[in-house]
């Protein structure tokens, strides 16, 4: 609009000056009225038949025209820097329009979940090769067949960057049912605590002490000294236990409490867990690991924290955008249970082998980060989970059938 009124002012101009011409007048000025506001003078003299134009003021006005156009195209850009910056830390990303319209992506293909299943026919899972794996989905996507393996990264809604969550925060964008308690992060009535654990150690001590005296008085000397050492040797394996397994002695003591479920709403809450790691891992881009079968007789999924050998093998640290894939996975387990069941009791092993990998990441993350890492973590896996809720659900039967890998995937990617 700006260039379209310079042209018609010129055109004004131009006529202005032709009409001066053929009336035979030495000198004109003409001021016609634009968008920009009023030319002051625009001389025309003849001069052997020819008419020379003087855009004096004109030609000052252009100038400053495009001087202020220059100052709000600075200004639009340094507006679309701030605007960029301040929703990467919200953990979100303006697209811009014009890259997209550059560079179209993939059509995707609508397959169903037997066409995907023998897409991925040669890929042997089970071996744990995660470069082939990588190489095979990423070529499926490229060429339009799949659309959803490492979708989460590219999202906008759920894009795979950080930023710093409060447990308030997270309540309230999770409708209530993300909380400290529900997640296991806060003690609760039913959680196991530190004063529960010194209760135990000190009833342990307490009895072991009682029955090591009562051998020696009340029994033969020899078998008397044989059990009081033996009494003697509990409370120190009590707390060798309690130092590297501290989830033995947990459930231990819920049990005496009568807190433990039933062997099929377990089973329930073992296949959400273990579904709700399967999508998140494969959305993020995470190859398998392992796929095998638990104590309950149900799938339980690990993956590469990586798909490249030099971060599996410990050649180099994880990046960032590593670790967020890495939170995401470990938190949705515990998230699952908690959208399901209300209360999550299965993420004391996710959250140890995410701190072996928070340990290895190329960014000191501090006790402070970490904990706003977690909570991010489980934002990033509700809002994945509440996206894919019809593929989540369909996966979570996939292992109550106990399907294989390749199976599962194509639940994920087939239409039908």
């Amino acid at each position: 609009m700006i260039f379209g009124n310079i042209k018609t002012t010129t055109k004004a101009v131009m006529a202005a000056m032709l009409i001066s011409s053929s009336a035979s007048l030495s000198s004109a000025f003409v001021t016609p009225t634009t968008s920009f506001g009023q030319v002051s003078s625009v001389s025309a003299s003849s001069n052997n038949g020819k008419v020379n134009i003087r855009p004096t003021s004109f030609l000052r006005m252009v100038d400053t025209t495009e001087d202020e156009i220059a100052k709000l195209r600075a200004a639009a850009a340094k507006a679309r820097e701030e605007a960029n910056a301040l929703s990467k830390e919200l953990g979100k990303e303006i697209v811009d329009d014009s890259a997209g319209k550059a560079s179209k992506g993939p059509i995707v293909k609508e397959r169903t979940a037997s066409e995907v299943l023998s897409l991925i026919s040669d890929v042997n899972f089970g071996d744990g090769d995660a470069t082939f794996q990588n190489e095979k989905l990423d070529s499926l996507v490229e060429s339009g067949d799949i659309s959803l393996w490492k979708s989460a990264a590219k999202s906008t809604s759920t894009a795979l960057r950080t930023f710093p969550v409060t447990l308030n925060f997270l309540e309230m964008r999770s409708d209530g049912k993300l909380t400290g308690e529900s997640l296991g992060v806060t003690n609760s009535d039913k959680d196991v605590n530190l004063n529960d654990f010194k209760d135990a150690t000190l009833i342990v001590t307490g009895v072991s002490t009682v029955a090591g005296v009562a051998s020696l008085a009340f029994l033969p000397e020899n078998i008397g000294a044989t059990f009081c050492y033996f009494f003697a040797v509990i409370p120190i394996l009590f707390l060798g236990i309690g130092s590297t397994a501290p989830g033995l002695i947990a459930g231990a003591i819920v049990s005496t409490r009568g807190g433990s479920e039933d062997e099929a709403t377990m089973q329930e809450r073992v296949c959400c867990h273990e579904a709700a790691h399967f999508l998140c891992g494969y959305l993020s881009g995470l190859p398998v690991k392992s796929y095998e079968i638990n104590d309950l007789g149900y799938p339980c999924v690990e993956f590469h924290p990586s798909s490249e050998n030099t971060a599996i093998n410990g050649q180099r640290e994880f990046t960032n955008e590593e670790i967020a894939a890495l939170t995401v996975v470990a938190m949705s387990g515990s998230v699952a249970e908690a959208i399901k069941f209300g209360q999550a009791k299965g993420g004391e092993n996710d959250l140890l082998l995410l701190d072996s990998f928070l340990r290895r990441s190329k960014e000191f993350i501090g006790a402070a980060k970490q904990q706003d890492l977690t909570r991010w973590g489980a934002l990033a896996s509700y809002n994945i989970l509440k996206e894919n809720m019809g593929k989540y659900e369909k996966l979570v039967d996939a292992f109550k059938q106990k399907k294989s890998v390749a199976q599962c995937i194509s639940v994920i990617e087939g239409s039908k």
